[in-house]
């Protein structure tokens, strides 16, 4: 927007609008009919160790994926919010409720005092020089709480550097939209998935320079992509509606003090459930065909990414698809795995479920 657009629009009215998916971001079916690898309720964060072996978390339970087996290892006290493996070996799991893990030969070793506070980790990234990136969603409020979050308008997140070594944290960024993914650019910068803000920004050293913008809903981790680049998982779509209650202050808090929160109007990772959600007349149903252009509060989304974050390539689930609230992409050798936390899946993109 420019200056010339704000200063004009008290008097020309506001038009509420959104990317398109075009170009990189064009549509098709592609998550849809990918080969179902496991089904587990709230299918969440994916990591593989430096023993080729495959994590996968669900609520508060942390599953080790052998194939299509899903076996439960662990049982913690608050659900898991994001994993990591680490170069040297060892698996770090973070909790909604501020606890921050390293498991490693067998043992445990709680990294929580290290922060000044409770640090709800909604991603994390370990470097290659012992250093542990832990990105906050917001300081007053648990990753899981990521609706009302938006709906509050929070912009509380920030970003730590933890030293696994020296067992200290320092905040190298606040004021952050709810950060949600991680990576490095070239230069070794991290970049940080705003989730609220729509964009991925460089870290590194002076202002924040925005490195891609004007993604179609809320993006949220990024993963490394075999042969160069990121695959980053968009969990959720944006609609004229929600911005619109984004926009009414008033409207917006007297929703969230007298409805349920299920049935706000919001982005979830799934919808369809109840008939007393927002947006089914949106749903065009004509013939009980629910349309694939539809407005929606869940989509299916995931994008690879160039190395400069550029977007190449898109896989959609779309309004009308099932596999909705992707969350996590794992590039494997043999595999591609995608988890939908909406869903209760685990997918692989390279390959097709079979046809009947």
């Amino acid at each position: 927007m420019t200056l010339l657009d704000r200063l004009l629009d008290p008097f020309r009215g506001e038009a509420i609008t959104i990317p398109p998916y075009d170009g990189a971001w064009k549509p098709n079916t592609l998550l849809e009919t990918a080969a179902k690898v496991a089904t587990l309720a709230e299918a969440d964060n994916l990591a593989r160790d430096g023993d080729g072996a495959v994590w996968l978390s669900g609520g508060p339970v942390l599953y080790r994926l052998a194939g299509r087996d899903v076996e439960p290892v662990a049982t913690f006290p608050s659900a898991i919010t994001a994993l990591a493996a680490l170069p040297a070996g060892g698996l770090v799991v973070a909790l909604s409720d501020g606890g921050l893990l390293l498991r490693r030969g067998g043992e445990s070793r709680d990294l929580r005092e290290a922060f000044p506070a409770a640090v709800s980790a909604t991603a994390l990234f370990a470097g290659d020089d012992g250093t542990l990136l832990v990105a906050q969603g917001s300081a007053g409020l648990p990753a899981t709480e990521w609706v009302p979050a938006l709906m509050r308008k929070r912009r509380d997140g920030a970003l730590w550097r933890l030293d696994l070594a020296g067992g200290k944290a320092e905040r190298i960024a606040d004021g952050l939209a709810f950060p949600t993914g991680l990576a490095l650019d070239e230069s070794g910068a991290p970049v940080v998935a705003e989730a609220f803000a729509h964009r991925l920004v460089a870290l590194g050293g002076g202002r924040p320079r925005t490195v891609l913008d004007r993604i179609p809903g809320y993006p949220g981790k990024l993963s490394p992509a075999s042969g160069g680049g990121w695959w980053l998982a968009v969990f959720a779509p944006r609609n004229r509606l929600i911005e619109l209650v984004l926009r009414e202050d008033r409207f917006r808090a007297d929703m969230i003090a007298t409805v349920p929160q299920d049935h706000w109007i919001a982005p979830a990772l799934r919808s369809g459930e109840s008939f007393l959600e927002p947006l089914q007349r949106g749903g065009v149903r004509t013939m009980g065909v629910r349309k694939p252009w539809a407005p929606a509060r869940s989509y299916g989304l995931v994008a690879r990414l160039d190395a400069q974050f550029r977007p190449v390539e898109s896989l959609h689930s779309r309004a009308d698809g099932r596999r909705h609230g992707a969350v996590c992409v794992l590039d494997l050798p043999e595999s591609r795995l995608v988890a939908f936390k909406g869903a209760g899946e685990v997918v692989d993109i390279l390959n097709r479920e079979p046809q009947a």
